[in-house]
């Protein structure tokens, strides 16, 4: 994985947390939206959200039902 760039504001997620994560969908790396309260993965697009400073990178919950 490659050193990811951040500006000098003031980050939600710890640097050390932030370079280590990935989408647990396709395992590429993420990089903050815009405003900084979402990680969205460079590959796939998908989107997770960051709350109170923790980033949700739960895959969706689904199940089914056999009739």
């Amino acid at each position: 994985m490659t050193q990811k760039k951040t500006s000098a504001r003031k980050e939600p997620i710890p640097k050390e947390l932030y370079d280590v994560l990935a989408c647990p969908m396709c395992k590429s790396d993420v990089r903050y939206n815009e405003a900084k309260t979402a990680l969205i993965c460079v590959k796939c697009g998908n989107r997770y959200p960051i709350k109170e400073g923790i980033p949700v990178m739960l895959p969706p919950v689904c199940s089914s039902v056999n009739s």
